[in-house]
């Protein structure tokens, strides 16, 4: 049954490609001139074959190739029409590729799935170069959304009034070719860098509560948005991304992450007057490390260490937590330091500690939104073991997969259309 179906798929497909090819060819009249980007005029000069991969297989088509003599190019005006401009990969089959290879463990893999499930043979190298191609367009298309954004140029968002809107911002290191490190500082034993850090944002609406009166994130409102970039760059990224989803319409607007302070520049510079919110778990595991540090060979004494405090995390009273951290009297230098640095640490976000207060108002207080989106928005595909990237080629990634979980892909192809 399988060998039946799969040699009628192939006769159809050959059969499909001719009559694709038929319908290919340029007919009718042909221009004798056509505008060229210089301000001349480029001739006709004849008609030339090219040959295209199409979702139905090998094909081709005669065009008309016209010629500029005031600046000496030549030009293809019914490739630039069926955006084919410079590749012999129809729109369909970059399409199919660009889902493959951002979603595959590798660019080889992609390579196999196009050969099993649709029949088509490209090599990995151009499974990866179609893919960062598409993923490098999606970011540049991006920017130019984020300078509008910035000169004020972008539409005033309509619609209805939000309930309460998320902004949530996270960090994850990403493996790098050496020439992408070179001359940085890291945490391996040789003191070099092996990763760039990468940063995600996301944003989400919430309109209601579960029975346990616990917030529910809004189905499909999650938005992604990242890139390895400084802070001040993502800093107008995100702003963007909040922008688009409706910030200025919500009643109640939201930043949430750790304790990074990149995170809160950012909250203070872009989004003055939101409620601020440090990541609950990500606080209790400021209590588990320096627990550890305190008792690295008893766990029950670690426990009973961490649970005497965590209490008061909880309940919001950081101000009790942190005169309790400054009574500690360790005899290591390096436990004094540590003791000190987790005080200063909850003393620095209080305010943005209050659980009961936000749980009050029905607000998340863990971020575990972002926490996901790193893991399986970048994690997921730019993590894999053996995997080292370029930043162009990590950012093209990362905007690709942004603009697939956040269900914008169809959009950006009938854009392409457009």
């Amino acid at each position: 049954m399988e060998a039946v179906e799969l040699a009628l798929r192939t006769a159809l497909h050959t059969a499909g490609a001719a009559g694709l090819t038929e319908l290919l060819h340029e007919s009718g009249p042909i221009p004798t001139s056509v505008s060229c980007s210089c301000g001349g005029k480029a001739r006709y000069k004849d008609m030339r074959r090219k040959p295209i991969l199409t979702v139905l297989g090998p094909a081709h088509m005669l065009r008309a190739y016209y010629w500029c003599a005031r600046c000496r190019r030549g030009q293809f005006p019914a490739d630039a029409a069926r955006d084919i401009q410079g590749v012999e990969l129809s729109p369909g089959v970059r399409r199919m590729i660009a889902l493959v290879g951002s979603e595959c463990s590798s660019f080889d893999r992609g390579r196999q799935q196009m050969e099993w499930l649709a029949d088509l043979e490209v090599t990995a190298k151009a499974v990866e170069r179609v893919t960062e191609a598409i993923g490098a367009d999606i970011a540049r298309r991006q920017q130019e959304i984020v300078q509008q954004a910035m000169q004020l140029e972008l539409p005033v968002a309509v619609g209805q009034p939000v309930q309460k809107i998320y902004v949530q911002m996270d960090g994850t290191g990403l493996p790098m070719v050496a020439r992408e490190t070179a001359g940085r500082s890291g945490k391996g034993e040789d003191g070099r860098a092996h990763t760039r850090e990468a940063k995600l944002g996301c944003v989400f609406t919430q309109t209601t509560v579960d029975e346990e009166g616990r917030p529910v994130r809004d189905e499909d409102s999650t938005t992604y948005t990242g890139a390895i970039e400084t802070a001040a760059e993502f800093s107008r990224r995100i702003y963007t991304e909040a922008h688009q989803r409706g910030w200025g319409r919500a009643q109640v607007k939201v930043v949430m992450g750790d304790g990074a302070d990149w995170i809160w520049n950012i909250c203070e510079e872009q989004f003055p007057g939101a409620v601020q919110i440090v990541d609950l778990y990500h606080a209790r595991q400021h209590l588990w490390d320096l627990g550890g540090k305190l008792h690295p060979n008893n766990e029950n004494s670690k426990r009973r260490w961490v649970m005497s405090h965590q209490h008061l995390l909880d309940d919001g009273k950081i101000e009790k937590l942190v005169a309790k951290l400054r009574s500690l009297s360790p005899d290591n230098p390096e436990l004094v330091a540590a003791v000190r640095g987790e005080a200063n640490y909850f003393e620095r976000n209080a305010q943005r500690m209050r659980y009961p207060e936000f749980r009050k108002q029905n607000l998340f207080v863990g971020s575990g939104v972002i926490e996901a989106g790193c893991k399986t928005v970048m994690g997921s595909r730019l993590k894999r073991s053996g995997m080292f990237w370029t930043v162009r080629g990590a950012n093209a990634m990362i905007a690709l997969r942004c603009c697939r979980h956040s269900r914008q892909f169809d959009d950006y192809w009938e854009h392409r259309r457009g």
